[in-house]
């Protein structure tokens, strides 16, 4: 989930991060409540807006009308703008530019960062790349001295300025699960190193943990936007087929292996519905919704190892949705693994049986879908 600049601000404030006052405005009648002078930045989920003419230095209220008239209903890289964030300015010394990421495929996070802050970092990096560092660190330790006064040395600010943001920006990372924290620019000013600018992605996978926080979050974007905001709340692929039999899986493999055991018990699946991997109780929801969405469907299988995945919260998704929405054809339950027991438990309160045997399972769920066909 990508954040608009006043919400990575909101989030950056607080984890620490120190940050210019602002106020974020819709109506030309809430700039009375801006002071004067004040900077004038367009709310959009793309870059680029400085050269697209998206922030504007306003002196006076006066220039901040027009700036206002100008900027709202205008459009950035095909976004049109419908908030602007109006801040205090800065004297600005220097600029930097300071990220953590998750890089893909490491187990490590990636800290970033230029003693050139306030353009595109991918510039820095074809113009000037000696003028770009990189560390890495580790989630079990967190962020070290040493790299606190690294950071402070290749900016040439004080240790404790260095350490109030980077660990603020990390702690921004882990708390609120992101995927990506950027500042660009870090301003150095009088009052200390300042964020000016903030780049957040949130990681859609992590919505279970964070609901509060996305919900939260939807809602203010919505409310800029005019429209509900689409959030990913998992990772399923959902592929429909030509049969009878509805197949949700929580791993590829062994969803493949079933598709092949319905295909020798005589019958043919009607979807193929894989979770992806390390799963919540809202992606088994969500999975059992699409897959019932299909009306090809008699009878459902649902096969789960309890690797990463925890089979109560399965079991808590299924039994959630029995009780919400009913189950309108018959389910078949082949769950074990990590807190199978208590999964089990969970399921024979809610009258649905579970079976150990995959074998027996499919040819159970088989039989149900051509008497129900």
């Amino acid at each position: 989930m990508k954040l608009y600049e006043f919400q990575g601000k909101e989030l950056f404030r607080e984890a620490g991060i120190p940050v210019p006052h602002g106020r974020l405005i819709t109506k030309e009648e809430e700039l009375r409540l801006v002071e004067f002078p004040a900077v004038l930045k367009a709310q959009v989920l793309v870059g680029g807006r400085g050269k697209a003419g998206g922030i504007k230095i306003c002196k006076t209220p006066e220039e901040g009308r027009e700036a206002f008239k100008s900027l709202l209903g205008a459009s950035i890289k095909g976004e049109k703008i419908c908030a602007l964030l109006a801040e205090e300015t800065a004297d600005i010394k220097r600029e930097f530019y300071l990220s953590i990421t998750i890089p893909s495929g490491s187990k490590s996070f990636l800290l970033m960062g230029s003693a050139t802050g306030g353009v595109e970092i991918e510039q820095v990096a074809q113009s000037a790349p000696e003028a770009l560092f990189s560390l890495l660190i580790d989630p079990i330790v967190g962020v070290m001295d040493y790299q606190v006064r690294y950071v402070a040395k290749r900016f040439a600010c004080e240790v404790e300025e260095a350490r109030k943001v980077l660990t603020g920006l990390y702690r921004a990372l882990r708390e609120y699960d992101a995927t990506l924290v950027e500042i660009n620019p870090l301003a150095e000013t009088p009052k200390g190193l300042l964020a000016l600018d903030a780049k957040v992605v949130l990681d859609d996978k992590a919505r279970w943990r964070r609901s509060e926080l996305f919900e939260r979050l939807a809602e203010q974007q919505a409310a800029i936007g005019g429209q509900a905001v689409n959030i990913s709340t998992d990772t399923i692929t959902y592929v429909p087929l030509d049969g009878t039999v509805g197949l949700i899986s929580d791993g590829a493999g062994t969803g493949m292996l079933t598709l092949d055991l319905i295909s020798d018990a005589g019958a043919k699946a009607a979807c193929f519905c894989e979770m992806g991997g390390l799963t919540s109780p809202e992606v088994m929801y969500s999975a059992l919704e699409r897959t019932l969405n299909n009306k090809n469907v008699k009878a459902i299988i649902v096969v789960l190892i309890g690797g990463f995945n925890r089979m109560d919260e399965m079991a808590e998704g299924i039994v959630r949705y029995q009780k919400e929405k009913g189950l309108p054809v018959p389910i078949v339950v082949r769950m074990c693994g990590t807190m199978e027991e208590e999964g089990k438990r969970i399921m024979r309160e809610a009258n649905l049986k579970t079976y150990d045997d995959l074998y027996e399972a499919v040819r159970e769920v088989v039989a149900l879908a051509g008497r129900n066909s």
